[in-house]
């Protein structure tokens, strides 16, 4: 199969009929052989049932439905286990994606030999309130991850297949898809300025709170990439720091002290020097996380639970 296309959506079901029509008049244009995973996360309105009348009516278009609203990556995560494309892409369910993008990503995956390519939403249609965060959230990435797009946070994207079977995208981990790809060996992650379109139905699922979990899900990201294997790289080089201070410092407290006596010299009492608390809680944090590097080292970096997911229904006709 050529393509498979991954959609996660929540209450989009005014959307669904048209979006699915034009990814088939797309796909039909261009000869492609293709299936669409349309992934249900919890929606509260009809987009089940619309779903379900659209799979009977076309075998190319499949159904996934979670028993509630687990977010974004838990979606694309899942749908990625179901997918079987030479490549996959991903996009919104809100029609501000466009599918006539499809075929040039597929071409840049099959043809130019990209791992990733990622869209850009130069002429992004959205607030300004959501515009100069997302600007914002993209600088500081590409500044930490050291891959240079100008939108991570676009949801269309295509991948080599073995690109999605080789990584695993949980909590909120979908903004930042290119770098768990990087971290997982795939280096050749490119770039496709694409149509972004004006909300057609309903209002945006995501808000300013975003730009928070982003950044600490990317800072989770780049300890997991850097020291998820070897933590006590991290923990044990702080911790030895931090104890190597406080014990210099004791030293040097006592050594001035024992000096004061030896030459009957006035010297106030070691327990009312402010510095000889602060050089015993130095010692203290540097053991505490010394001690933590060795325990993070026996404790598996993936907990085998954590992409199990309750899917109510499958449809795959």
């Amino acid at each position: 199969m050529d393509i498979s296309v991954v959609v996660p959506l929540f209450n989009e079901q005014e959307s669904l009929p048209e979006l699915t029509s034009w990814i088939d008049r797309v796909m039909q244009a261009h000869d492609f052989s293709y299936e669409v995973w349309l992934v249900d996360d919890g929606s509260t309105d009809d987009s089940w049932r619309v779903i379900t009348e659209l799979a009977a009516a076309n075998d190319c278009l499949k159904g996934i439905k979670f028993q509630r609203n687990y977010g974004k990556s838990p979606a694309l995560n899942v749908g990625f286990q179901y997918a079987s494309g030479d490549v996959i892409i991903t996009m919104d369910a809100d029609l501000q994606d466009s599918p006539d993008e499809i075929p040039a990503l597929y071409r840049m995956i099959k043809e130019d030999g990209y791992d990733v390519v990622s869209g850009w939403k130069k002429n992004r249609q959205d607030p300004i309130g959501k515009t100069l965060p997302s600007k914002f959230f993209n600088y500081v990435t590409r500044r930490v991850s050291g891959i240079r797009l100008h939108d991570f946070n676009c949801g269309l994207k295509s991948y080599r297949r073995n690109v999605i079977k080789s990584i695993e995208v949980y909590g909120d981990m979908h903004r930042h898809m290119p770098l768990l790809a990087k971290w997982a060996g795939f280096r050749n992650i490119g770039e496709k300025v694409v149509e972004h379109r004006p909300r057609k139905y309903g209002t945006s699922k995501f808000g300013l709170s975003r730009l928070v979990t982003g950044f600490l899900d990317l800072l989770s990201l780049m300890f997991v990439g850097k020291f998820g294997k070897r933590p006590m790289h991290l923990f044990g080089t702080i911790g030895t720091i931090m104890f190597l201070i406080g014990l210099i410092s004791s030293i040097v407290i006592g050594t001035t002290k024992v000096y004061a006596l030896a030459n009957n010299m006035p010297m106030v009492l070691v327990t009312n020097n402010p510095w000889f608390y602060i050089s015993l809680t130095t010692m203290v944090m540097g053991t505490i996380l010394f001690v933590t590097g060795f325990l993070a080292e026996l404790v598996a970096r993936s907990n085998p639970d954590r992409n199990l997911y309750l899917v109510e229904t499958v449809l795959d006709a």
